[in-house]
């Protein structure tokens, strides 16, 4: 089978699902990368002149040197070969951005079907920026459509990344959008949650998720933030009942629970509630620090959507919410939490790559190897695929990038990604 080369931007949406179906219908072959520089995920420096072959979707051998005369398919890389990038919080059904916030819209304009084709694009643009991996954290209205997406691109039907989802989102009466409508209307208005209100209906509302096929459980901790000098307060929804009846439901039937919490209040009731990641943190306390990583939670930042979002809309107060989640993010590195790479993709344009968070996190004192190892083997930890993603070794899923420049010298070159291989499958080969 003769691999085929993709360039998304130059291509239709027709000629990715003819990839992908070409791609899923046969066998993949035996294929070889010559890759002039490589970094395997683990090592501080990067190694000149490696071979890696590729037996159909996992990586039979990484050796030193040229390939032999005689090997098929060589495909040879002029940049630097590196694992596939791990985006652990994103939003493929939503398509927003820091100027243009048309959520009500999507939400009461758009059908399912239609949100469901710009999901599609979105996975798709994900491969393009050399995401090969995300775990998308509700579809924000669009019920368990992720649970599709996710099952296609594993069968081939459209291209994109692994995908673990999360579907529809846990929050309670009165805490999510919609709303501000006329009274009158709330019963037939969308909600971009699963609205659940006491114990009883939240486990139930677990199970229900659950029998749908979702990967992870997601639940909002806290609404309605404001400042009080560097500190971030927020309104707690769940009662601590409430919080840890999902927590508990969801670990009982061997799934765990993302948790949305900005404010010392929302990280409060995550950690009382026992979850397993804590999503944004803009404001955690030193206490609550220590407890995170004694207890090995995740921390998942969503900084440069705020630092975007702020300079964007020329808003103050998020530019200081940056400046507080920026010095929790520091006081984080040092206490030794575990950080995770995630996003919140979606929240602003799919056209720009996540990549670009790698250098926030260098900027906060990482080195440009720790900012990404965030995305590749922390990511894959905290999705509990580290045996088959996160690092170029045998035995792993094919899943490679490669990127113009050093990246362990200069970050950004994370963001000019010129090959993406997920699970063998060559998607995107651009000449350097």
């Amino acid at each position: 089978m003769t691999r085929k080369k993709l360039n998304l931007p130059l291509i239709s949406l027709m000629a990715l699902f003819s990839l992908s179906v070409s791609l899923s219908s046969q066998t993949l072959p035996e294929t070889v990368l010559h890759c002039a520089n490589l970094w395997d995920g683990h090592s501080n420096a990067i190694q000149s002149d490696v071979t890696i072959i590729i037996a159909g979707e996992r990586i039979k051998a990484v050796q030193s040197g040229k390939p032999a005369p005689d090997m098929p398919s060589v495909l040879n890389v002029n940049g630097t070969c590196m694992p596939g990038l791990i985006d652990v919080h994103t939003h493929v059904f939503l398509q927003q951005d820091a100027i243009s916030p048309d959520y009500d819209g999507q939400l009461l304009k758009q059908s399912v079907a239609f949100r469901t084709i710009r999901a599609v694009r979105s996975a798709a643009l994900a491969l393009e920026h050399g995401f090969t991996t995300v775990r998308d954290l509700e579809t924000e209205g669009a019920g368990y459509a992720d649970v599709d997406l996710k099952n296609a691109i594993n069968l081939g039907i459209v291209p994109g990344p692994t995908m673990q989802v999360a579907g529809r989102a846990l929050d309670v009466t009165g805490a999510y959008p919609l709303e501000g409508y006329a009274p009158e209307l709330e019963p037939v208005l969308p909600h971009g949650v699963e609205v659940v209100d006491g114990a009883q209906d939240s486990r139930k509302a677990v199970r229900e998720q659950i029998s749908y096929g979702v990967d992870w459980i997601k639940m909002y901790a806290d609404r309605g933030v404001w400042m009080e000098g560097d500190t971030l307060h927020g309104i707690p929804t769940f009662t601590v009942e409430e919080a840890s009846a999902i927590v508990d439901e969801a670990h009982r039937e061997r799934h765990r629970v993302a948790c949305h919490a900005r404010s010392v209040e929302g990280v409060q009731s995550a950690l009382l509630a026992g979850v397993d990641t804590i999503e944004h943190g803009v404001y955690m306390t030193d206490e609550q620090l220590t407890q995170i990583q004694q207890r090995g939670i995740y921390y998942v930042p969503t900084l440069w959507d705020v630092e975007y979002s702020a300079e964007r809309r020329h808003s103050p107060d998020l530019s200081k919410q940056f400046q507080i989640g920026r010095q929790t993010l520091i006081r984080a590195m040092r206490a030794g939490v575990k950080i995770a790479f995630g996003t919140d993709i979606g929240g602003f344009d799919w056209q720009i790559t996540p990549a670009k968070q790698m250098a926030t996190f260098v900027a906060a004192g990482m080195t440009p190897q720790q900012a990404i190892e965030t995305s590749t083997r922390t990511g894959a930890e905290l999705m509990g695929i580290s045996a088959d993603t996160g690092l170029l070794q045998p035995g792993q899923f094919a899943d490679i990038i490669a990127v113009s420049g050093d990246p362990l010298k200069d970050v950004t070159a994370v963001e000019r990604v010129t090959l993406t291989i997920r699970h063998g499958a060559v998607y995107k080969h651009a000449n350097d």
